[in-house]
């Protein structure tokens, strides 16, 4: 059951146990960088209802030949031409459709990088967040091998006085203490620099707020944590990949944005018409007036913009295709990453981490029964130490490794 114990951010209330789901989801809540999306959003979808509306007509009022400076002007409709005339410029070869499509893929191409920016949040905070757990591991390691150096200290301390031991032994596993300590120190340094990494991407008002975070190094079930398929080939999570990743999709609609845009362009050549009608005045007669305006298009063809839609649909493939190598480098290394560090975890628990544990255990109790040096002890020490580190650090690149696999595959990021 999570702490009732809340701390501040950004106005709202933040658990003082925090687990992984509630983090991401918070993030997502209240990162600057996922609002700004949502507002991109908002402003493609404001140009796509400016580009789906038709263009106001025109109205004109004149008023031509009154004799104001002439001493009797007369009547002032009578002695006057007055003319009110409504005008309309028709849009041609469907340009008011080509810009709405091209509004229109705007908008899904920033949904699509809005999620491709979840997706690289929910890595951040998953990696921030264990980022906590392994800061929280070491220092829970250096707290035990200080404590251990602790107590030699103390049955030092007993044997010297005892007149068991000189003074100069005392004096070693005292200054050895020294390096402990710095070790804890280091520890907490990276625990709160952790826990700061993780509050900023939540965008919390206190970096410095104390909070602890729920979850253990090792990974229990990867494919329940994950969901990442492994009984999938490589090519399959390829398949998944490409089907799931936002980035490509956001790639894909700026290809066919730019292709719609190339076709716009196109009619863009093709002079608008604008059609008038009106009322006439002269005087005494009234009469109805009718017009059509068609600009000439002889020397202004829109030859540069459509050279330039057609560069940015070639820039725009390129573009997509390099999304496409790109994650498929990404997924190659993921994979290789998720099975070193899974062949590394084992290695050290099957080769090393029982043999340091047994190691330290067994020279402290020979050192207690004055069967072993006191400089085979503090190496003893120092290997264990050591090997939890490395252990520890193994954990956290396994771990992440899997996040970043499933990141790389699009899976888990759909939050809008």
């Amino acid at each position: 059951m999570l702490a009732l114990c809340l701390i501040r951010a950004s106005g709202a209330d933040l658990p003082r146990l925090l687990s992984l789901d509630q983090a991401i989801r918070l993030a997502i809540e209240r990162n600057p960088l996922i609002q700004a999306a949502r507002s991109e959003i908002l402003i493609s979808e404001g140009d796509l209802v400016a580009a789906s509306k038709r263009l106001n007509p025109a109205f004109t009022l004149e008023s031509e030949n009154y004799p104001y400076f002439q001493t009797n002007p007369g009547p002032f409709f009578s002695n006057q031409e007055i003319t009110a005339r409504v005008d309309y410029e028709i849009q041609t070869r469907g340009r008011r459709k080509l810009r709405t499509e091209v509004a229109r893929r705007a908008v899904e191409m920033q949904k699509s990088l809005y999620d491709d920016r979840l997706r690289q949040l929910r890595l951040e905070v998953q990696r921030a967040y264990y980022q906590v757990v392994l800061a929280r591991s070491n220092l829970n390691v250096a707290k035990t091998v200080l404590e251990q150096t602790d107590r030699v200290i103390e049955l030092n301390r007993v044997r010297y006085e005892q007149g068991a031991i000189s003074e100069l032994e005392l004096t070693r596993v005292e200054v050895e203490r020294l390096r402990f300590v710095d070790d804890v120190f280091q520890s907490e340094l990276a625990l709160r620099n952790a826990k700061a990494a993780l509050l900023a991407l939540l965008n919390a008002d206190d970096l410095g707020a104390d909070f602890d975070v729920v979850g253990e190094l090792p990974v229990s079930d990867p494919a329940k944590e994950t969901g990442v398929p492994w009984g999938a080939s490589l090519g399959e999570l390829r398949r998944i990949a490409f089907q799931n990743r936002a980035d490509l999709r956001a790639a894909i609609e700026q290809e066919r944005r730019a292709d719609t845009e190339t076709r716009l362009q196109r009619a863009i050549r093709s002079p608008n018409v604008t059609v008038g009608a009106g009322y006439k005045r002269n005087g005494p007669v009234n009469s109805l007036i009718f017009g059509v305006t068609v600009p000439l298009r002889v020397f202004n063809r829109n030859q540069g913009g459509i050279l330039r839609a057609d560069a940015e649909r070639r820039r725009a493939a390129s573009l997509a295709a390099a999304v496409r190598k790109q994650i498929e480098l990404e997924l190659q290394k993921a994979w290789n990453a998720v099975e070193i560090n899974r062949k590394r975890v084992e290695y050290i628990e099957k080769q090393q981490l029982r043999k340091a544990e047994e190691a330290s255990t067994v020279t402290l109790a020979a050192y207690r029964l004055g069967g072993a040096p006191l400089m085979d002890l503090l190496d003893a020490q120092r290997r264990y130490r050591e090997t939890v580190r490395i252990y520890n650090q193994a954990l956290y690149d396994e771990r992440v490794s899997l996040y970043e696999l499933a990141g790389v595959l699009g899976i888990g990021t759909g939050d809008r």
